[in-house]
């Protein structure tokens, strides 16, 4: 980690931030505030509006958990960010109906190639849109026009935000080595359910 966590639980003074504090904690639960809270939390109202727009992104969008979970842990998996890849990837193994050979396609697929074991061609769209944006930045015609192929307007918004979203999350993540995994090669091996 580059910047010391704040303590946990933090001490603070101003009404502002103990509020901003509670919001990230309710979001979080039971699980209570992770090593990225407790970076944010150096900038409440930075914290907070995270938490608003990532709060929105994970549990507000209407896409299924595993379309979500794919376009995160390849965002991981593409930026060599494995703090995000070990918070994502069991999520993505718990979806309905995700294999052990989906999740091993989201983790070694080359990029922009989709490989073999991905689940279905809906996606396989959302691989091919996350490598595009999150490596290119720019969206091939064709690419766009598998994924609007499989999904809504809504959803095309959705999953774009979910990509652009965990695009800065894991920017943040690597360049202040949140959780001291960045620097890791990642999985060793294949996943097993």
């Amino acid at each position: 980690m580059r910047l010391p966590y704040i303590p946990n639980p933090p001490e603070f003074i101003e009404e502002a931030d103990k509020a901003v504090l509670e919001r990230i904690k309710q979001r979080r639960g039971e699980k209570g505030l992770i090593a990225l809270d407790r970076t944010l939390l150096h900038s409440p109202p930075v914290a907070d509006g995270w938490n608003s727009f990532l709060g929105a992104i994970r549990t507000r969008t209407s896409l299924p958990p595993s379309i979500r979970e794919t376009a995160i842990a390849r965002v991981a998996v593409l930026n060599k960010a494995w703090y995000e890849w070990e918070s994502h990837s069991p999520i993505l193994r718990a979806a309905e109906g995700i294999s052990s050979e989906h999740i091993n396609a989201v983790l070694n697929s080359t990029p922009r190639t989709v490989g073999k074991g991905i689940q279905d061609e809906r996606h396989a769209a959302v691989l091919s849109y996350t490598d595009a944006m999150t490596l290119d930045i720019s969206v091939p015609d064709e690419v766009f026009a598998e994924l609007k192929k499989h999904f809504s307007e809504q959803e095309v918004v959705e999953i774009t935000a979910t990509v652009a979203a965990y695009n800065c999350v894991s920017r943040f993540l690597v360049a202040l080595d949140v959780g001291e995994t960045n620097g890791q090669k990642g999985p060793e091996k294949d996943w097993e359910l």
